[in-house]
């Protein structure tokens, strides 16, 4: 996180959360409870596929996923494209215009929810690049990137780590489930009556948040008596949700169980790859990594290209929101986005005044960490 304060933004949520609740009741619309991201930063969307091998930009991970408020998902995406700006070194006046056209992806969205958003023009290349890549990629560029060679094993090292006898014991049975089989053999190219089988299994240390928590990398092989072919598997502990929901929401008590449904209501894509399951005694989700699975890195962009990425990843957000609602709902939360607008902005001034609040707290406290950091390496 002390790379940049975009890349403290991204790993910081907590501070995100703190500030939504100590924000007073009224300065953020209301919007309808619906099923929200939670922690809708940019790297938090980017190209999925489907069991059918289609592939949109949707979100993409969805731990902190509860039935809240859809303002905070604006806010939280506004705070993130504004500190990519500030890490590119664009003016302010970059950060204005991104604002103003996020309102505008999102109002677009809630108008026409059916509209598949896709990023045309010069000015989303990035956003093009990244989803050329992935309908591009093939089995052997996930091997390559997560087990680093295409032999049906997973080789121990920084990220792999040594199960232990119950940790294996646990994952055989976790994958001798009848609904497990379901879900890898859901695949389009593959046999509905398939066989699974569990080559290797390694504990997945993929960041500082995978601490503590199960998390682990599962590589298997599906086949028949024609064919096979190997598929790697993602099993990550649910935990309780840190963002602020609706008080009266009724959501799963699992937390799996939560992540999958929200998963389903708003990035249908990822969310019908996903199980919620038991393991070691605590719940978790598995999902099938696939090639065409990136996130967006918005780095070193011009204004032209954070602007036109922010009209359209708004535009992601708003149909992942607005296909929740019928058209009464849609109507009445478009009239609440309208309101306070300024005749100087054309972006409502409760989004404008919130990520000018976030940005200079997080930069305080990015200095901050920095500091800390410093000290600690030089000791």
């Amino acid at each position: 996180m002390a790379v940049s304060a975009h890349a403290y933004v991204r790993g910081n949520t907590l501070k995100f959360y703190e500030w939504l609740n100590s924000v007073e009741r009224g300065r953020l619309p209301e919007g309808p409870a619906i099923w929200i991201c939670g922690d809708c930063h940019v790297g938090n969307l980017g190209p999925v596929a489907n069991a059918e091998g289609n592939v949109e930009i949707e979100i993409r991970d969805l731990d902190q996923t509860v039935i809240g408020n859809p303002a905070h998902d604006l806010v939280r995406l506004a705070l993130s494209l504004a500190t990519a700006a500030r890490g590119s070194d664009l003016p302010g006046v970059s950060t204005v215009l991104m604002m103003e056209e996020m309102i505008v992806g999102y109002e677009e969205a809630l108008v026409d929810p059916q509209e598949k958003p896709k990023p045309s023009g010069k000015a989303t290349e990035p956003i093009q690049f990244v989803l050329k890549q992935a309908l591009q990629r093939k089995w052997r560029h996930l091997a390559e990137e997560r087990i680093e060679n295409v032999k049906p094993s997973i080789p121990l090292g920084k990220c792999f780590w040594i199960l232990t006898k119950s940790e294996k014991r646990d994952i055989a049975r976790l994958f001798s489930l009848e609904d497990v089989r379901k879900l890898i053999t859901s695949l389009r190219h593959r046999n509905n009556k398939s066989w699974v089988e569990v080559l290797d299994a390694c504990y997945w240390m993929k960041g500082c948040s995978s601490l503590g928590k199960l998390r682990f990398a599962v590589l298997a092989e599906v086949g028949d008596h024609k064919k096979s072919d190997l598929c790697l598997i993602d099993i990550k502990e649910a935990v309780r949700a840190t963002a602020p929901s609706w008080s009266d929401a009724r959501m799963p008590r699992d937390n799996a169980k939560r992540v999958v449904q929200g998963a389903r209501s708003l990035s249908p894509y990822l969310g019908d790859r996903m199980l919620a399951a038991k393991l070691l005694g605590k719940p978790i989700v598995l999902r099938e990594l696939r090639p065409q699975d990136l996130k967006l890195e918005m780095d070193r962009l011009t204004r032209e290209e954070i602007v036109a990425s922010a009209r359209f990843l708004a535009s992601v957000v708003g149909k992942a929101h607005a296909r929740q609602m019928d058209e009464a709902v849609r109507k009445s939360w478009m009239a609440e986005l309208q309101r306070d607008r300024l005749k100087t902005l054309d972006a409502p001034s409760w989004l404008w005044t919130s990520v000018v609040d976030l940005v200079a707290r997080h930069e305080a406290a990015y200095l901050e960490h920095c500091r800390r950091y410093a000290l600690t390496a030089a000791q």
